[in-house]
């Protein structure tokens, strides 16, 4: 059944977590926010890592849902 979901409602829900929707440029200047941003990002990858990062189930499935009824 998962295997017939799109894999773009599981990273959609996994980008709205992070809040993030802006994509940098290889040679692009960081500014205050896209550098919190950025720590953000890797605060959250050594939570995932280490197994402390806990996934919405609530938003994930309702995303789930809603690529099934499309």
């Amino acid at each position: 059944m998962i295997s017939n979901i799109s894999s773009s409602a599981v990273s959609g829900t996994f980008a709205n977590s992070l809040n993030e929707n802006k994509e940098l440029k290889p040679n692009a200047k960081l500014t205050a926010s896209e550098d919190g941003s950025k720590n953000r990002i890797e605060k959250l990858k050594e939570a995932i890592e280490s197994g402390e990062y806990k996934v919405d189930l609530s938003a994930l499935s309702e995303k789930m849902a809603d690529e099934l009824l499309k």
